[in-house]
């Protein structure tokens, strides 16, 4: 099988967005390199889920620019993918969902097939492969969502608070399968608020707060060292409390 060069870096340039008036993301700047897990953190309403958007190209930015400068005239959207916080479940087995994604790839058969048995073996989901995919539990429905994508061997995959809704059990499952898809060269972009699971999952970190990026460093020197007060306040707990007080 013939390799495809990376569309990375991706590169924000002053990238921002208005709607109904109101600025919600500010002017942000990046570059997101292949290989770290780079996790975009901070309380919710911070404007985490609406930058992945504008990242995966869901959204254009009302002003600057996102680049996938690796593209090199392919289209990065073949090469990229995302889960949602909640994803949807299409009404059919396990196995045919993943194999519907790939089939509008236009993967023929036998391929699809391969794929499909792969990732849900990876995934723990082999045993649920005839079931229908909307009677599982919703970590296994967050499970199959992460296959479904993988199945599509993105190069770079979107994580939207993938766990939001999950007990610890079903989060750490859904962590491990995480894990397996970066261990396999596929760069991820994730959001979530919890510091726990940053501290767990994250190489690198965007700490972004009322839609502007504070800080991008590497996962230790973040949380050791937060460069902002601001960070450093919502590392503590004290984020809000702090935005009380300058309130009042």
């Amino acid at each position: 099988m013939k390799s495809v060069s990376s569309i990375l870096p991706l590169i924000l340039d002053k990238v921002t967005f208005e709607a109904g008036g109101k600025r919600l993301i500010k002017e942000v700047s990046c570059v997101l390199e292949a290989g770290p897990r780079s996790v975009i953190i901070g309380p919710n309403g911070a404007g985490k889920s609406l930058l992945l958007r504008l990242c995966h190209g869901l959204i254009e930015p009302t002003g600057g620019s996102v680049l996938w400068s690796g593209a090199g005239g392919k289209d990065p959207s073949l090469l990229q993918a995302m889960v949602f916080q909640r994803p949807v479940m299409l009404r059919r087995s396990v196995a045919a969902n993943v194999d519907y994604a790939l089939s509008l790839r236009g993967l023929p058969s036998d391929e699809r097939r391969e794929r499909v048995a792969d990732v849900l073996a990876r995934t723990g989901l082999r045993r649920f492969a005839d079931r229908s995919a909307r009677v599982l539990s919703v970590g296994e429905q967050q499970k199959l969502a992460l296959a479904r994508a993988w199945a599509l061997r993105p190069q770079v995959l979107f994580l939207d608070e993938p766990t939001a809704s999950l007990d610890p059990a079903a989060t750490l499952a859904v962590e491990d399968v995480i894990a397996a898809i970066h261990a396999t060269g596929t760069k991820i972009v994730m959001t979530t608020h919890d510091l726990g699971q940053a501290r767990r999952v994250a190489d690198d970190v965007l700490f972004l707060y009322r839609g502007r990026l504070f800080e991008h460093s590497p996962a230790g020197v973040f949380f050791e060292t937060p460069r902002s007060a601001e960070a450093a306040s919502f590392i503590e707990g004290k984020l809000f409390w702090r935005h009380k007080e300058i309130a009042s």
